[in-house]
């Protein structure tokens, strides 16, 4: 129904309209159809729709409609008209490219706002005219409490990726962030999911909105082809290595749990002689930015990612996502396979499951309402472990520990952050904390993000082993029982 449709019997203003066909584009996405009038109507709206459907365009060409329409005569430094509120920094500049590509014959300024970057440029960016801030919730209250934003200009709020929000503990911050804005005004809420917390989160927010959703609730991507290989957790590094050679796979998006479980495995596959990286919080802007990059380009194969540092990537009809480990939340599972089988391209998503695994195994089944097809495993070389690999885990003692009291152990469970074949818009990431005007925009399709976006980690085998000669042996497992 919606291919019928164009971007033209929507009503949005014809600048918009010019920067859309400047990016290829003619019609728009199901969510995109849904959303665009209901926002243009000036109402709230509660919009549900999986990472890979042109959700961000569908609130930015509206947003970018109505701010152009109203524009005041002057506009105040540090005062912006528009609040776009995003859980990691991956995100919040790739909203800003959307804003920037759609938004290039507008008159309006726009910047980004993170934290992990010098806060100065930014104070510095706030002392000229502003009429839309994309930003972290964390970063943002920094600058309330330096008084260097005023929030009281306010006339639409954004809240994407709300469900992530809630996921990485926001709520607090974001409730401090709705008692500074002025009560008047247009409240947009998207999420992946519409879950019990955030139906709770906007009947705190939204005034009577309208709902929109593209796919039922909290369903798998149906493109996607899935997949369980039942291996014994210590074999899971040298099955994703077979897997990656033996099939030739040249662009795979592996999820892991822990940062250090991200980096001990893109060191294992850059062993095996596997181009790999590493992308997660603790890694620094430019490192995140140098290996998504080289994933782009094709001099990384495979990207090894938190699940936070993973959200926001825009990658233009990737082919194969690993779960090498499970997710601890089954709705994480639907995020992240959703990164491949994006906007009716087909793709396909391997779980490497383990005997301590079951239990996620089972929830994330009972989640998206299906079993998940056991495929028998191939024959592949499981090499000894090395010396620190035997020691990852040692047994915890309940003794005193010598040293420094309290000292932290292991990884942190809280990260911070972090392609459409039919031609059809969505948000890419180019963050810069500075304001800009939206002439600078891209022709680019939405699809394929620049290489420069504020993301990505280069990664290499800089971790020192102690390991000894390696022993391979052959390891021809039984087909594992299904069911």
């Amino acid at each position: 129904m919606t291919s019928e449709i164009s971007f033209a019997d929507l009503g949005l203003a014809e600048p918009l309209l010019r920067a859309i066909a400047d990016a290829g584009y003619t019609h728009p996405t199901p969510i995109q159809a849904q959303a665009i009038p209901q926002v243009l109507k000036g109402g709230d709206l509660l919009a549900a729709a999986q990472t890979g459907t042109g959700k961000t365009a569908g609130f930015t060409l509206p947003l970018l409609h109505l701010l152009s329409r109203n524009r005041p005569a002057q506009v105040r430094p540090g005062r912006p008209r528009c609040l776009i509120l995003t859980p990691t920094r991956e995100l919040t500049a790739q909203v800003e490219e959307s804003v920037q590509t759609y938004g290039k014959y507008l008159p309006l300024k726009s910047m980004v706002m993170f934290g992990g970057v010098n806060i100065n440029p930014q104070i510095a960016a706030l002392k000229k005219p502003l009429d839309i801030l994309v930003a972290t919730p964390g970063r943002l209250l920094d600058h309330v409490g330096q008084k260097t934003l005023d929030l009281s200009g306010v006339e639409i709020l954004v809240l994407d990726e709300a469900d992530r929000m809630l996921d990485m503990g926001f709520i607090r911050d974001i409730r401090k962030i709705l008692a500074l804005l002025p009560p008047k005004r247009q409240n947009l809420l998207f999420s992946a999911t519409f879950s019990d917390d955030i139906r709770a989160l906007a009947k705190g927010v939204l005034n009577d909105p309208g709902e929109v959703s593209v796919a039922r609730r909290n369903t798998a991507s149906e493109l996607v082809r899935q997949s369980v290989l039942l291996v014994p957790k210590e074999q899971k590094r040298d099955l994703l290595s077979h897997l990656v050679r033996s099939n030739g796979w040249k662009q795979v998006l592996v999820f892991t749990r822990t940062k250090h479980g991200a980096n001990r495995l893109a060191e294992k596959l850059v062993k095996d002689g596997v181009p790999a990286a590493a992308i997660h919080g603790n890694k620094s802007q430019s490192a995140r930015t140098k290996a998504l990059a080289g994933f782009k380009d094709g001099s990384v194969e495979v990207l090894v990612a938190t699940d936070i540092a993973a959200r926001g990537l825009d990658i233009d009809q990737l082919p194969q996502v690993v779960n090498f480990e499970l997710p601890n939340v089954p709705e994480d599972y639907v995020h992240r396979i959703g990164r491949t089988g994006r906007a009716g391209a087909t793709g396909a998503a391997v779980s490497l499951v383990d005997g301590e695994e079951g239990k996620l195994l089972a929830d994330i089944e009972k989640l998206i309402k299906r079993k998940i097809d056991r495929e028998p495993l191939p024959a592949f070389t499981v090499s000894a472990p090395d010396r620190d690999e035997r020691a990852e885990r040692p047994p915890r003692s309940h003794a005193p520990r010598q040293g420094r009291p309290g000292a932290p152990r292991g990884e942190g469970r809280g990260q911070s952050g972090h392609g459409s074949g039919s031609r059809q818009p969505s948000g890419n990431a180019r963050g810069q904390g500075a304001a800009r005007g939206q002439g600078a925009g891209s022709n680019r399709p939405a699809s394929q993000p620049r290489s420069g976006a504020s993301q990505g980690a280069a990664h290499s085998a800089g971790e020192p082993r102690n390991g000894g000669a390696r022993r391979p042996a052959l390891f021809t497992p039984k087909t594992p029982v299904r069911g």
